[in-house]
């Protein structure tokens, strides 16, 4: 009698086995989900322009690239079909010429539509790509792939919290979430949080979320002020966690959005996700009521100064390397990144004109004229050729840099080639094109030390952590150029007003639930 029973049970675990393997099989020959997306941060207030190859275009295969937890045997990538098509990812600069971004989505749609239907699409963006003659491409780059390919499919949108969230964007994606941290060190997190919710929704049937809470908030900072390292930030999206726990809520986001363009979405959003109406709305209010009320606490993420006082105090601290910040041309935020402003201040300081004075590393200026120069000369040659000031000259003009080169490296990503010049004690990295300095690798590879200097200088906001793990002191300049700090100073003329910290007078604001339309009821 024992014997049949474990005859029997083993009958009936082998067919549960069986089942699950052959279910498995259904959902990998019959799931279809496509990816694309174009990432980038563009700032109006720079002149720079930003063209389809910026953009470093990966497509087919090499898209997963991008993605970890999608490589081969991985469970998301047994769990469908994958079909990626076109993913594109710039440095942030400025606006994308209309050319540019018409290529690339005509490139996507073209690739979608091969293999479509879809079930499903990772929609993976940064939502503050601005575009020449266009208002939020990213709502109507989405609202295209709706046309192409219809309201059934489900897309599930990734985003920078520094992104915008128009309802455009918000009606046409079923699934949308984004960065919780700033530094944005949980990016991969996030992606991966983005195809997992799109998973399960169609795996288990339950398809399209049926509410989503969209609340505007009229507030408008950067993000060296909205750093999650910090309070008010951390506090705020440390609640996140606790409304997407809630019976009945699928995802809950808080976008900070982009400050420096000038477009009607570029403003704060809170959006929740779910099946239970009312556990969405009591969520999506409460995060706003938060954000709301915690407004006038953010600040600098460091001790802020002009430039003369950063120098000042670099030159007065004991802590090495003392790391300032030249924020106001930061290219990792949509600077053209060759403003010559703060160049021209480092060059007339007499600290720093024999070789003897304090070690200053400078990161980075583009001077093409000067890595052609530098590679005539080689290493240990001496050079005098022009820096900077090619796109952004509104501040400072080209500057005649003289020095001698004492490294010189080719074939990087973004530099391209790179050279660093002696100028008395300060060393300066000359790019052949615009590179923002982030790792300290980026500095060994060219043989220098950057733990050793006496002040690191880097065209850079709030500091990346393995910057801000290496700093001995910090401080954040207020430098010119096109991601300017002081946003007082930025002419905008399209942004929705009122708009916090731009305007007095603001007690009267609706932060209620604005329902968004399902994809497919639009």
């Amino acid at each position: 009698m024992i014997n049949w029973i474990i005859k029997l049970t083993l009958f009936l675990v082998l067919l549960l086995l069986l089942n699950t393997c052959k279910n498995e099989g259904d959902n990998k020959s019959t799931l279809k989900i496509a990816i694309a997306g174009l990432a980038i941060e563009s700032s109006t207030f720079s002149p720079a322009k930003t063209t389809a190859e910026a953009f470093l275009a990966k497509t087919n295969e090499a898209v997963f690239d991008y993605y970890p937890f999608l490589e081969e045997g991985k469970s998301q990538r047994k769990a469908a079909e994958w079909y990626p098509t076109l993913r594109g990812h710039a440095l942030p600069g400025g606006i994308v010429t209309r050319k540019a971004y018409d290529s690339l989505v005509e490139v996507t749609l073209n690739m979608l539509a091969k293999n479509s239907p879809y079930d499903g699409l990772f929609f993976d963006i940064h939502g503050a790509m601005s575009v020449e003659g266009l208002d939020d491409p990213e709502g109507d780059f989405i609202q295209k792939i709706r046309a192409l390919l219809g309201t059934e499919m489900l897309i599930s949108t990734s985003m920078d919290l520094h992104g915008n969230v128009s309802e455009r964007l918000a009606q046409h994606s079923d699934l949308i979430t984004c960065y919780r941290m700033a530094p944005h060190e949980d990016a991969l997190e996030s992606k991966q949080r983005a195809v997992d919710l799109l998973l399960d929704r169609l795996i288990s049937g339950k398809g399209k979320p049926k509410y989503k809470a969209w609340i505007p908030i009229p507030i408008l900072l950067p993000g060296e002020k909205t750093s999650t390292r910090i309070d008010p930030g951390k506090s705020l999206y440390a609640k996140i966690p606790y409304s997407v726990e809630k019976e009945g809520v699928v995802d809950a986001a808080i976008w900070i959005g982009y400050a420096w363009a000038d477009e009607p979405r570029n403003h704060a959003v809170v959006m929740v996700t779910g099946d239970n109406q009312e556990t969405v709305k009591i969520e999506a209010e409460a995060l706003a009521a938060q954000f709301w009320a915690v407004r006038n606490e953010f600040d600098f993420v460091a001790p802020t100064a002009s430039f003369e006082e950063s120098i000042t105090k670099a030159l007065n601290s004991k802590q090495k390397p003392f790391i300032i910040s030249d924020m106001g041309d930061n290219p990792t935020a949509g600077g053209a990144g060759d403003v010559t402003w703060t160049l021209r201040e480092l060059l007339s300081q007499p600290a720093f004109q024999k070789e003897g004075g304090p070690q200053v590393i400078y990161a980075s200026i583009p001077g093409p004229e000067l890595i052609t120069a530098a590679k005539k000369v080689g290493i240990g040659g001496q050079v005098s050729a022009l820096v900077g000031a090619a796109v952004d000259n509104r501040y400072a003009p080209p500057i005649l840099l003289n020095g001698k080169v004492v490294a010189l490296r080719e074939g990087d990503l973004h530099a391209e080639t790179e050279a660093v010049v002696r100028v008395g004690s300060l060393d300066v990295i000359v790019t052949e094109k615009r590179k923002p300095y982030h790792y300290e690798k980026d500095f060994t590879q060219l043989d220098l030390n950057p733990r050793e200097a006496d002040i690191l200088i880097v065209k850079i906001g709030y500091l990346v952590p393995e910057l801000y793990d290496m700093r001995g002191d910090w401080i954040m300049a207020l430098t010119p150029g096109g991601v300017d700090q002081d946003l007082n100073r930025l002419d905008y003329k399209r942004i929705k007003r009122p708009m916090f910290p731009l305007d007095e007078n603001m007690d009267n604001v609706d932060l209620s639930v604005r329902w968004i339309s399902a994809s497919d009821n639009l």
